[in-house]
Protein backbone atom coordinates (compact mmCIF):
# COMPACT_ATOMS: atom_id res chain seq x y z
CA UNK A 1 0.00 0.00 0.00
CA UNK A 2 1.47 3.41 -0.99
CA UNK A 3 0.24 6.15 1.33
CA UNK A 4 2.56 8.87 2.63
CA UNK A 5 -0.59 9.79 5.38
CA UNK A 6 -1.26 7.02 8.16
CA UNK A 7 -4.18 8.18 10.38
CA UNK A 8 -5.37 5.78 13.57
CA UNK A 9 -7.72 5.34 15.86
CA UNK A 10 -6.80 4.71 19.00
CA UNK A 11 -8.17 2.34 21.74
CA UNK A 12 -7.82 -1.37 20.56
CA UNK A 13 -5.92 -0.11 17.52
CA UNK A 14 -3.18 1.28 18.92
CA UNK A 15 -3.04 0.52 22.56
CA UNK A 16 -5.61 -1.97 25.31
CA UNK A 17 -7.27 0.64 27.62
CA UNK A 18 -9.23 -2.15 28.01
CA UNK A 19 -8.93 -2.58 31.76
CA UNK A 20 -8.81 1.48 32.46
CA UNK A 21 -12.31 1.75 30.85
CA UNK A 22 -13.78 -1.18 32.58
CA UNK A 23 -12.37 -0.44 36.28
CA UNK A 24 -13.46 3.85 35.46
CA UNK A 25 -17.17 2.37 34.84
CA UNK A 26 -17.65 -0.20 38.05
CA UNK A 27 -16.12 2.21 39.90
CA UNK A 28 -18.08 5.39 39.18
CA UNK A 29 -21.30 2.99 39.03
CA UNK A 30 -20.29 1.24 42.52
CA UNK A 31 -20.22 4.53 44.06
CA UNK A 32 -23.42 6.14 42.96
CA UNK A 33 -25.83 2.97 43.29
CA UNK A 34 -25.67 1.58 39.99
CA UNK A 35 -26.20 -2.31 39.21
CA UNK A 36 -23.62 -4.36 38.03
CA UNK A 37 -23.34 -4.88 34.26
CA UNK A 38 -20.56 -7.55 32.95
CA UNK A 39 -17.46 -6.62 31.64
CA UNK A 40 -18.67 -7.69 28.00
CA UNK A 41 -21.06 -4.90 27.78
CA UNK A 42 -18.53 -2.34 28.81
CA UNK A 43 -16.20 -3.42 25.82
CA UNK A 44 -18.60 -3.28 23.34
CA UNK A 45 -18.93 0.40 23.69
CA UNK A 46 -15.06 0.63 23.01
CA UNK A 47 -14.59 2.74 20.36
CA UNK A 48 -18.45 4.64 20.79
CA UNK A 49 -18.13 8.14 21.97
CA UNK A 50 -18.55 8.67 25.93
CA UNK A 51 -22.29 9.51 25.54
CA UNK A 52 -22.88 6.98 23.64
CA UNK A 53 -21.41 4.15 26.27
CA UNK A 54 -22.94 6.04 29.18
CA UNK A 55 -26.15 5.86 27.93
CA UNK A 56 -25.63 2.45 26.81
CA UNK A 57 -24.07 1.12 30.10
CA UNK A 58 -25.67 2.84 32.32
CA UNK A 59 -29.61 3.63 31.09
CA UNK A 60 -29.44 7.46 31.44
CA UNK A 61 -31.41 8.90 28.98
CA UNK A 62 -30.83 12.65 28.93
CA UNK A 63 -28.01 14.97 28.36
CA UNK A 64 -27.90 15.85 32.16
CA UNK A 65 -27.64 12.97 33.63
CA UNK A 66 -25.07 11.54 31.06
CA UNK A 67 -23.23 14.44 31.47
CA UNK A 68 -23.34 13.85 35.26
CA UNK A 69 -21.95 10.42 35.09
CA UNK A 70 -19.15 11.77 32.39
CA UNK A 71 -18.22 14.69 35.36
CA UNK A 72 -18.75 11.61 38.02
CA UNK A 73 -16.09 8.76 35.43
CA UNK A 74 -13.26 11.27 34.75
CA UNK A 75 -12.48 11.50 38.61
CA UNK A 76 -11.48 8.14 38.21
CA UNK A 77 -10.05 8.38 34.74
CA UNK A 78 -7.97 10.71 35.84
CA UNK A 79 -6.38 8.11 38.47
CA UNK A 80 -6.65 4.73 36.65
CA UNK A 81 -6.88 5.66 32.94
CA UNK A 82 -3.75 6.20 31.44
CA UNK A 83 -1.24 3.42 33.86
CA UNK A 84 -3.66 0.56 33.21
CA UNK A 85 -3.57 2.08 29.09
CA UNK A 86 -0.97 -0.16 27.36
CA UNK A 87 0.20 0.11 23.33
CA UNK A 88 0.60 -3.62 21.59
CA UNK A 89 3.72 -4.74 20.83
CA UNK A 90 3.64 -4.04 16.99
CA UNK A 91 2.58 -0.21 17.67
CA UNK A 92 5.59 1.56 18.86
CA UNK A 93 7.61 -0.65 15.90
CA UNK A 94 5.55 0.20 13.71
CA UNK A 95 4.71 3.96 14.01
CA UNK A 96 8.53 4.47 13.78
CA UNK A 97 8.88 2.87 10.89
CA UNK A 98 6.24 4.72 9.23
CA UNK A 99 7.79 8.05 10.36
CA UNK A 100 11.21 6.74 9.02
CA UNK A 101 10.01 5.82 5.67
CA UNK A 102 8.50 9.66 5.73
CA UNK A 103 4.51 9.50 6.60
CA UNK A 104 2.58 11.49 8.58
CA UNK A 105 0.99 9.66 11.27
CA UNK A 106 -2.04 11.45 12.92
CA UNK A 107 -5.16 9.81 15.47
CA UNK A 108 -8.58 10.09 14.76
CA UNK A 109 -10.60 8.98 17.83
CA UNK A 110 -13.88 9.38 19.89
CA UNK A 111 -11.57 9.68 23.38
CA UNK A 112 -10.34 12.81 24.42
CA UNK A 113 -6.97 14.20 23.09
CA UNK A 114 -5.63 15.42 26.10
CA UNK A 115 -6.03 11.21 27.14
CA UNK A 116 -4.50 9.53 24.49
CA UNK A 117 -1.27 12.37 24.25
CA UNK A 118 -1.25 11.74 28.15
CA UNK A 119 -0.28 8.02 26.75
CA UNK A 120 2.11 9.04 24.51
CA UNK A 121 4.07 11.60 26.58
CA UNK A 122 3.90 8.92 29.36
CA UNK A 123 5.93 6.27 26.76
CA UNK A 124 8.00 9.18 25.60
CA UNK A 125 6.68 8.49 22.31
CA UNK A 126 4.99 11.73 21.10
CA UNK A 127 6.99 12.96 18.52
CA UNK A 128 5.85 9.91 16.40
CA UNK A 129 2.39 11.95 15.92
CA UNK A 130 1.91 15.01 13.76
CA UNK A 131 -1.60 15.91 16.00
CA UNK A 132 -4.32 13.90 17.68
CA UNK A 133 -7.92 15.18 16.99
CA UNK A 134 -10.01 14.05 19.71
CA UNK A 135 -13.69 13.75 20.74
CA UNK A 136 -13.08 17.65 22.39
CA UNK A 137 -12.04 18.87 18.57
CA UNK A 138 -15.20 18.39 16.24
CA UNK A 139 -18.40 19.04 16.60
CA UNK A 140 -19.78 15.01 14.78
CA UNK A 141 -17.57 12.42 15.87
CA UNK A 142 -17.07 9.32 13.96
CA UNK A 143 -18.86 7.31 12.32
CA UNK A 144 -19.31 11.44 10.91
CA UNK A 145 -16.34 12.29 8.38
CA UNK A 146 -15.78 15.61 9.56
CA UNK A 147 -12.77 14.29 12.19
CA UNK A 148 -10.95 12.48 9.11
CA UNK A 149 -11.52 15.44 6.65
CA UNK A 150 -10.51 17.94 9.70
CA UNK A 151 -7.22 15.86 9.40
CA UNK A 152 -6.80 16.25 5.71
CA UNK A 153 -6.96 19.79 5.99
CA UNK A 154 -4.50 20.43 8.07
CA UNK A 155 -1.97 18.22 6.19
CA UNK A 156 -2.89 19.32 2.68
CA UNK A 157 -2.98 15.42 1.07
CA UNK A 158 -5.09 14.21 -1.64
CA UNK A 159 -7.77 11.61 -0.10
CA UNK A 160 -5.69 8.78 -2.51
CA UNK A 161 -2.36 8.93 -0.38
CA UNK A 162 -4.54 8.45 3.34
CA UNK A 163 -4.94 5.25 4.94
CA UNK A 164 -7.09 5.01 8.14
CA UNK A 165 -6.64 2.10 10.28
CA UNK A 166 -9.45 1.07 13.21
CA UNK A 167 -10.17 -2.09 15.08
CA UNK A 168 -14.77 -1.10 14.75
CA UNK A 169 -17.15 -0.53 12.14
CA UNK A 170 -17.40 2.89 13.27
CA UNK A 171 -14.22 3.70 12.16
CA UNK A 172 -14.62 1.75 8.67
CA UNK A 173 -17.91 3.80 8.38
CA UNK A 174 -15.97 7.30 9.05
CA UNK A 175 -13.54 6.13 6.78
CA UNK A 176 -16.24 5.17 4.02
CA UNK A 177 -17.65 8.86 4.80
CA UNK A 178 -14.70 10.67 4.15
CA UNK A 179 -13.88 8.65 1.20
CA UNK A 180 -10.51 7.33 2.20
CA UNK A 181 -9.38 3.79 1.91
CA UNK A 182 -9.52 1.76 5.61
CA UNK A 183 -7.53 -1.01 7.03
CA UNK A 184 -9.26 -3.17 9.54
CA UNK A 185 -7.36 -4.67 12.84
CA UNK A 186 -8.80 -7.54 14.94
CA UNK A 187 -7.42 -6.39 18.07
CA UNK A 188 -10.44 -5.57 18.86
CA UNK A 189 -14.04 -6.44 19.08
CA UNK A 190 -14.90 -6.41 16.12
CA UNK A 191 -14.51 -9.88 14.12
CA UNK A 192 -13.47 -10.21 10.32
CA UNK A 193 -17.10 -11.60 8.83
CA UNK A 194 -18.15 -7.82 10.21
CA UNK A 195 -16.10 -5.72 8.67
CA UNK A 196 -16.60 -7.48 5.61
CA UNK A 197 -19.50 -5.75 5.20
CA UNK A 198 -17.82 -2.33 4.79
CA UNK A 199 -15.01 -1.13 2.43
CA UNK A 200 -11.76 -2.09 3.22
CA UNK A 201 -8.21 -2.47 1.80
CA UNK A 202 -6.84 -5.26 3.75
CA UNK A 203 -7.88 -7.28 7.35
CA UNK A 204 -5.10 -7.25 9.88
CA UNK A 205 -4.48 -8.93 12.81
CA UNK A 206 -2.10 -6.74 14.00
CA UNK A 207 -0.65 -3.47 12.69
CA UNK A 208 2.55 -4.67 11.85
CA UNK A 209 0.68 -5.95 8.52
CA UNK A 210 1.03 -2.45 7.46
CA UNK A 211 4.49 -2.38 6.56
Amino acid sequence: MDYSVYLFDFDYTLANSEKGIVDCFHLTMKKHGYPHVEDTLIRRTIGFTMEDAVARITGESTPERIRWFMNEYRKFSSIYMTPNTFFYPQTIPTLTKLRERGAHIAIISTKTRHRIAEKFEQDHVLHLLDFIIGREDVKNPKPDAEPILLALKRLDVPKNKVLYTGDSLIDAQAAQNASVDFAAVTTGTTTPEEFNSLPHKKIMQNLSELL
